[in-house]
């Protein structure tokens, strides 16, 4: 009789063994940003979110940049070129170290990039994409308003072309991402052929961008609001390619599948946090994590994480097939946000009093997934793409 293969020892990190999903070069980027952000990101976050501020943040695009990690999956122009499994992992690490790095790069890259490149004309393409691929243009993506967030349908900004063909819009944006360091908008408007895209450099007359402050979420990130004023633009900075929301619609669909692997980035720091924690902290004579009660909490974090990765990795290869629906994206994001906000609160009970302090990541994941869970569609818009898609009835309006 055949003696049986040796199994693999256990791994705490990788308890599935998802790693043996991953080819060489998936890893080989995957490690790229974890360094990067264990170097640039991990020392200093704490601080830039307890002072709610994101110091050099054009430097920080720049590097990022120059790992390839800005469009990242996009073709061309300077652009990686990367696999969505790729992308999906880089997102995962920048998301482990803080929500708003793994945001400047995914409006930069799957927002404002990704709309010039699949909407945008030649012209639009070489004169931006370039430069955003090596962090030298920082972009926004201005599709929410301060009265229409999940209904962009009935958006109040407008654009209308003047008696020699140039564009005149007017409006408000609110809570845009990297609004206020960005050198070039990508703004949806109401025109009377319907919503169209427009690419607006922001130092255009009537253009500004506020920061907007006071926020107990996403603090180590730019959030701006954007006011165009009779922002006058030629012809061609509209986006040829695209009329109605299916433009904006898309690209907040490949936004919403970096969010379904970064939000498990954020699940799986709290989680080792809190099992690191359980092993060296001892109450009644022992270490916390031999108690039941605290092996039932990890044990179910665990398994929730190590799904939402598995769920991550089948969508990203879904993608990469070029066979994943819009449906898909929300089944992933739905699920992936709520189990990494109850991975979060979890770990905190682990770390009892100690996790609500800065020293450990735990309190900061958690209130960053609190805009996650409503930024690029809430848990209840989400819901109700499922249940259309699974009744085949419209429950919108």
């Amino acid at each position: 009789m055949a003696a049986s293969p040796k199994l693999p020892a256990f791994d705490p990190v990788d308890p599935l063994g998802l790693d043996d999903l991953l080819e060489p070069e998936d890893l080989a980027v995957r490690d790229t940003v974890r360094n990067w952000a264990a170097d640039r990101v991990l020392p200093y976050v704490a601080d830039w979110y307890e002072k709610g501020e994101l110091p050099g943040i054009r430097e920080l695009a720049r590097e990022l940049g120059s790992i390839g990690a800005l469009g990242m999956s996009l073709e061309g122009y300077g652009c990686a070129g990367a696999s969505a499994v790729q992308y999906g992992l880089a997102c995962l690490e920048l998301e482990a170290a803080d929500s708003g790095i793994r945001s400047l790069v995914s409006v930069q890259g799957s927002l404002a990039m990704y709309a010039i490149h699949r909407f945008g004309s030649e012209e639009q393409k070489q004169a931006w994409l370039p430069r955003m691929a090596a962090g030298e243009v920082i972009g926004c993506f201005g599709l929410t308003e301060p009265d229409h967030g999940s209904d962009p349908a009935d958006m109040r900004t407008h654009a209308k072309r003047d008696g020699g063909g140039d564009w005149v819009l007017n409006g408000r944006k609110m809570w845009i991402t990297n609004g206020s360091v960005a050198g070039v908008a990508v703004v949806w408007a109401r025109t009377e052929e319907g919503i169209r895209g427009f690419v607006v450099p922001t130092d255009s007359a009537g253009f500004s961008a506020p920061e907007i402050k006071h926020k107990w979420s996403l603090r180590a990130s730019v959030t701006s609001e954007l006011v165009l004023d009779d922002v006058r633009l030629p012809a061609d900075a509209v986006l040829p390619e695209v009329t109605g929301l299916r433009g904006p619609l898309s690209c907040l669909s490949h936004a919403r599948y970096g969010i379904v692997w970064g939000s498990m980035g954020a699940a799986r720091s709290s989680f080792e946090t809190a099992l690191e924690y359980a092993k060296s902290r001892e109450q009644f004579g022992r270490a916390i994590g031999g108690f039941q009660l605290t092996q039932a909490k990890l044990a179910d974090m665990a398994v929730e994480l190590h799904k939402g990765i598995l769920l991550a990795h089948h969508l990203g290869r879904r993608m990469d097939a070029g066979r994943l629906r819009p449906e898909q994206v929300s089944f992933g994001k739905l699920n992936n946000v709520r189990e990494a906000i109850d991975i979060c609160r979890t770990a905190r009970t682990i770390l009892g009093a100690n996790g609500i302090s800065l020293e450990y990541p735990v309190m900061r994941h958690a209130t960053n997934l609190e805009s996650v869970l409503t930024y690029e569609g809430t848990v209840e818009m989400h819901q109700l793409v499922l249940g259309k898609a699974l009744t085949g009835l419209d429950a919108f309006r």
